[in-house]
């Protein structure tokens, strides 16, 4: 395992102001929100895998790391926008949106179906934290988004070497494992990310999920190159049981760059002249 980071091993003092722009700051406090929600996420985890000790290990450990996250990325949104309260933005947001942290099954149908949508989720974030460590030029934020994406794709191996436990039962069929993909692929434009970026960053108008969600997705795409989304294609195949070098795979990709492309095309050169 490497060697793990704390908020005390980050750079604080290199900080450089000059080098964030309104938009960046917008998407890592929407970030900050979602990453500092970890907690709930490892509870909801160890009541569906409540039996599995090994697992809830596991899990709980990961929680701890995602909340770290979260207090990296609103450590930094703060030093740039000194009237942030992250601790309020926090608030406002889980008291908008909260996942079913007291069930006890999986709301995927299955212990393997769930471990296949948390790759899912890994292979977005890995991807995200990337494009935006390749992006931008502040150098705490570079350094904390470096960090992140190298947690978010060792997190995505535990949860596939997991689900690879669990498939090996015959739990999930290779159909019902690309359903749970597609399914948690497509719950990206959810309540979760849009009720993020309107409480994070203090929207003034009443919340509204499609606008929230484009408003955000314009700007957090428009940091993404085809490198980024060619990995996160074959992380994406691999977890939803297809080959990662196959034909399905590759025209997965190309659709998904696609729309990348697309949405993030109004702020790409926007976002470009801030970091040079």
């Amino acid at each position: 395992m490497p060697q793990a980071w704390t908020l005390e091993s980050i750079d604080w003092p290199r900080f450089g102001r000059a080098k964030v722009s309104p938009d960046l700051l917008k998407v890592i406090k929407t970030a900050a929100m979602v990453e500092r929600n970890g907690a709930d996420y490892g509870r909801y985890l160890c009541n569906v895998f409540a039996d599995d000790s090994e697992f809830c290990d596991v899990a709980r450990h990961w929680a701890a790391e995602e909340e770290q996250h979260g207090m990296a990325l609103g450590r930094w949104a703060q030093l740039a926008d000194p009237t942030f309260d992250f601790d309020k933005a926090f608030a406002d947001f889980t008291a908008m949106y909260r996942i079913p942290v007291d069930a006890t099954a999986s709301v995927r149908g299955s212990r393997a179906g769930e471990l296949c949508a948390r790759c899912v989720v890994e292979t977005g974030t890995s991807s995200f934290y990337s494009a935006l460590r390749d992006a931008v030029d502040e150098p705490v934020l570079k350094q904390i988004c470096k960090n992140i994406a190298a947690d978010e794709f060792r997190h995505y191996k535990l949860f596939y070497d997991h689900m690879q436990r669990y498939a090996a039962t015959g739990a999930l069929s290779k159909w019902d494992r690309l359903k749970v993909a597609l399914t948690r692929f497509k719950e990206a434009e959810d309540d979760e990310i849009a009720s993020a970026y309107h409480a994070g960053n203090a929207v003034a108008a009443p919340y509204d999920r499609a606008t929230a969600s484009t408003q955000y997705g314009e700007r957090a795409f428009g940091f993404y190159h085809e490198r980024h989304v060619r990995r996160a294609g074959k992380m994406f195949a691999q977890a939803a049981g297809l080959d990662p070098d196959g034909w399905a795979a590759k025209l997965l990709t190309k659709v998904l760059w696609l729309v990348i492309s697309a949405r993030g095309r109004k702020f790409r050169p926007v976002l470009a002249r801030a970091s040079s």
